[in-house]
């Protein structure tokens, strides 16, 4: 039987208590508190003893939740250095027109959401009025990451400002016809006003950390002094529960990045109902964001509430609002008083108490408006709070009223994100809690009208006034004028030219290889960002580690294991390679903000982010929409790229597909080199065109996608002749022929033109040998750098002729009298290559690999997807049977004696 009086395992420390008396007594006087006035008064000294350890420095666990409550109390706000009456008045106009913006298109049947911003707006306008630093003072300005939903409202303040007319607020999201606004942030679409593009939720957050990080990355490496920028990010309660949302938290109290503020709208609302039906989740993202290691400032309450818990002697209200869950809050904003009283201060005997104190209107209040979100006062505290912390990033927690002010019908209401319209009663009514001055004649047969107070009016002056304080409008995309970057020499993209003899090299070290060269140059060598997701020893970058040394904020505090060895570990203040760990979404984000440091900064830097290709496309597609929407620039490097190349982790693993996801995407300039000196003339033109002197009518941006492979082979020399440059950018040219490669086929032979890219043109060089020596066929081989910009190529021309302009795809105008059928083949599905079947005007066929991958040798991955030489060789012998050029049973010959 268990000895009640023993020490229980839970009461043992692994250090020594230096004095049990003392800690005996600490124990009895928590003891003696709840006994006398009750568990709930224990807990409440308890959280105030460790807030109290922890405002001291006293090393202790934080302290992961706190009440119910604001962070910040009403005696403790400072006055809003503004006209709060004027505030008021700008932000009517902005929920007016955002609300008769969306309600207008919806008769298009183009939609829009009212109610984020309505919840949200409070949160804008004193950022906008006090805090947001434009672009047209010292430095470059505060990044914005707007909420997507909230964009109406943003384009109601701009109208406001005069940076739109009513003619762009009709055409909200109705953009073919030129001059429309984009449905939500897209630079792509709109560049002089978004920089960064939200509205796929949960990219906004990883985006604006790693902007915090880049900023700092900037300034440490000497490119340019961003310390005075603030990275402020929008966020919504629901959208915290994407895994990207808060993948990177731990980073950013990591590196300690007080240049960022997440603001949090908690209007405790997702898109179909609550986003923590039966819990908090101001209360669980609170613990969360603490756990990480965030300043956490929360804004719940308004004033009208201040009245409430001066009354709440007992704890009650307190213990009250941590129990009810969000749903039912919800409901509350919905319900009358006397529901409210029965419901939320019936549940205690103190509450009920209270409420006898308490008129219908004031309950009213509390719990049908009054919110930290909505009062200027409230935010202005809380943002003054994060800019004042050092040392962490803060997240402040904002409760709303989702739809606030939009009505009965549209306040709470679990249906509200899909509510695209009021009617002309649901404005009047709105128009009289605003107190704006539109009158009913003003409603021209049941359209609700835009306001605005005039050029001149005080609002406008005002608000202009406000910003230019600031350094002028917000947001607001700036693209600096930059000289173009000088080329680098041509040495280094020469080094492959004569080939690499006997020495055998796969095109991933060339690339590494071109990369160290590169970032040796003078003029351009310090703006290459090497992003690497903890592979760097994979694709033999750690040469890199010592001569650039790895980003950190606090350089290298330890001695490093492989001190003594020549290519070291080394970490530094101003490293130039961003080595992110296992984490690709991280190193897009990366990418991402050094792709858009031209326009962020005015500094244009050149990242290259290198990974293993399967974790590219496949994993990390949506950011790299996000990039080019972003109008970001760089190169993306798919590495141990194929699906027969990298066999031994099978399944999704094996890359056959990138390309065919990139080809999707507009801005991404997609190329699977088979050569080392091709690379180097790919990566040239990129410079020159991303970087450069872009030629007349040429979009700068775009981005690359270069597949390379970890298959160590002997690398030829550059093809002399014409051309060949033309040919590795635009896709397609000549390797050589059966006669320029020395081999003998009979007088009058059948001929073929192999068509291969990346590793799959050395199969096709074997297939060419063994076509000519053992079948007595003649085989051209062409390297196909790029599948996808022939077709683009081949797409604009079609284009073209329907606008009645003469002009022929570029794949035809290279195959143009080249003898015999066309052959393609890569190491990928075959709906790489036949991307540009359409276009061929010789007889076409392909081989690639489809279907899942599988773990063996190279050799015997290539037999079972039938793809290498010997299975090319059956396939060329079946096409040239099929036109009558070699005898059919050739081909059953061929089958038997390679074993296919």
């Amino acid at each position: 039987m268990t000895d009640p009086n023993a020490i229980q395992p839970s009461e043992l420390d692994q250090l020594p208590d230096r004095d049990p008396e003392e800690t005996a007594e600490w124990q009895a006087s928590l003891d003696a508190v709840a006994k006398a006035a009750g568990p709930h008064r224990a807990a409440y000294l308890m959280r105030r003893t460790l807030e109290r350890a922890e405002g001291t420095g006293v090393a202790l666990p934080k302290l992961l939740e706190t009440d119910y409550v604001n962070s910040i109390p009403t005696a403790a706000e400072p006055a809003v250095p503004g006209d709060e009456a004027m505030e008021a008045r700008i932000t009517a106009w902005n929920r007016w027109n955002a609300a008769a913006m969306v309600t207008r298109g919806s008769k298009y049947g183009v939609g829009g959401h009212i109610a984020t911003f309505a919840s949200a707006a409070w949160l804008y306008e004193t950022g906008f009025n006090h805090f947001f630093h434009g672009k047209e003072g010292d430095g470059s300005g505060d990044q914005l990451y707007i909420q997507g939903h909230a964009s109406p409202g943003i384009y109601a303040r701009a109208f406001l400002d005069g940076r739109l007319t009513e003619a762009h607020l009709d055409k909200f999201r109705q953009e073919a016809g030129g001059n429309g606004l984009p449905s939500y942030p897209h630079p792509r679409r709109l560049p002089w006003l978004w920089e960064f593009p939200t509205v796929s939720m949960g990219l906004g957050p990883l985006s604006a950390i790693y902007q915090a990080r880049f900023n700092r990355y900037l300034t440490n490496r000497g490119i340019k002094d961003v310390s005075a920028s603030h990275v402020w990010a929008f966020l919504g309660d629901g959208e915290m529960d994407e895994p990207e949302s808060t993948a990177a938290l731990a980073l950013a109290a990591r590196e300690q990045l007080d240049n960022l503020t997440f603001v949090i709208n908690c209007n405790l609302q997702r898109l179909d109902g609550p986003v923590r039906a039966n819990f908090k989740i101001v209360q669980e993202l609170e613990a969360q964001f603490r756990g990480a290691g965030w300043n956490v400032v929360k804004s719940l309450w308004g004033t009208a509430w201040d009245e409430l818990f001066q009354l709440d002697t007992t704890g009650a209200l307190l213990r009250r609002l941590r129990q009810v869950p969000d749903a039912q809050i919800q409901t509350y904003q919905t319900r009358d008083a006397a529901y409210i009283r029965q419901d939320f201060f019936g549940a205690d005997p103190a509450l009920a108490e209270m409420a006898k104190l308490l008129s219908d209107d004031k309950i009213i209040e509390c719990f049908h408006y009054s919110r930290g979100g909505h009062e200027a006062r409230k935010v202005y505290a809380a943002y003054k709070a994060a800019l004042e912390h050092k040392g962490a990033p803060t997240v402040i927690l904002a409760q709303t009223v989702k739809g606030h002010t939009l009505g009965s019908g549209f306040a709470s209401k679990n249906a509200n994100h899909q509510m695209k319209k009021l009617s002309v009663d649901e404005f009047k009514q709105m128009r009289d809690l605003l107190e704006l001055p539109i009158k009913d004649s003003d409603f021209v047969d049941g359209q609700v009208p835009y306001g605005h107070p005039g050029a001149d009016s005080p609002e406008v002056r005002y608000l202009q006034e406000r910003r230019a304080a600031l350094g002028g409008p917000a947001p607001a995309r700036r693209v600096h004028p930059v000289a173009a970057l000088p080329a680098p020499a041509d040495k280094a993209f020469g080094a492959f030219d004569k080939g690499s003899g006997s020495q055998s090299v796969a095109t991933t070290m060339a690339f590494v290889r071109l990369v160290k060269d590169l970032v040796r140059d003078k003029e351009t060598g310090k703006r290459w960002v090497p992003i690497v997701p903890d592979e760097a020893r994979t694709f033999g970058m750690e040469s890199l580690f010592p001569s650039l040394g790895i980003y950190s904020p606090k350089g290298q505090t330890y001695e490093p294991v492989d001190r003594d060895q020549l290519m070291y570990y080394k970490e530094a203040k101003n490293g130039q390679i961003l080595n992110e760990g296992i984490t690709e979404a991280g190193s897009m984000a990366d990418f991402i903000a050094a792709s858009s440091s031209y326009a962020t900064h005015g500094e244009p830097m050149i990242p290259f982010y290198i990974f293993y290709s399967m974790f590219g496309w496949q994993r990390t597609a949506d950011q790299m929409w996000q990039l080019g929407d972003q109008l970001g620039r760089g190169f993306l490097v798919g590495a141990t790229a194929g699906r027969t190349t990298l066999t031994g982790e099978g399944l999704q693993h094996a890359d056959g597909h990138s390309p065919v996801i990139a080809a999707t995407n507009p801005a991404a300039l997609s190329y699977d080199p088979a050569f080392a000196y091709e690379i180097a003339v790919i990566v040239k033109e990129g410079l020159r065109r991303m970087y450069g002197e872009a030629a007349e009518g040429e979009d700068q941006n775009v981005f690359y996608y270069l597949t390379v492979y970890n298959e160590p082979l002997p690398q030829p020399a550059k093809p002399s002749g014409l051309g060949i440059d033309e040919g590795i950018v635009k896709g397609l040219y000549r390797f050589n022929t059966a006669e320029s490669a020395g081999l003998t086929a009979p007088a009058n032979a059948p001929r073929i033109q192999l068509l291969g890219s990346g590793t799959a043109i050395h199969w096709a060089l074997k297939a060419q040998r063994l076509l000519a020596e053992e079948w007595g066929v003649a085989a051209d081989v062409w390297s196909a750098t790029s599948w996808g910009e022939l077709r683009r190529d081949a797409l604009e021309a079609d284009a073209a002729l329907l606008r009645g302009e003469e002009r022929v795809p570029f794949v035809r105008q290279a195959l143009q009298g080249a003898e015999g059928p066309v052959l393609a083949v890569s190491d990928y599905m075959r709906q790489v290559p036949d991307q540009i079947a359409q276009w061929v005007e010789q007889d076409y066929s392909s081989l690639g690999a489809d279907g899942f991958g599988l773990s063996d040798t190279r050799e015997a991955a290539r037999r079972h997807f039938g793809v290498d030489a010997e299975s090319i060789v059956v396939a060329a012998l079946a096409q040239l049977a099929r036109r009558g050029e070699v005898k059919a049973s050739a081909v059953k010959e061929a089958r038997e004696k390679y074993g296919l």
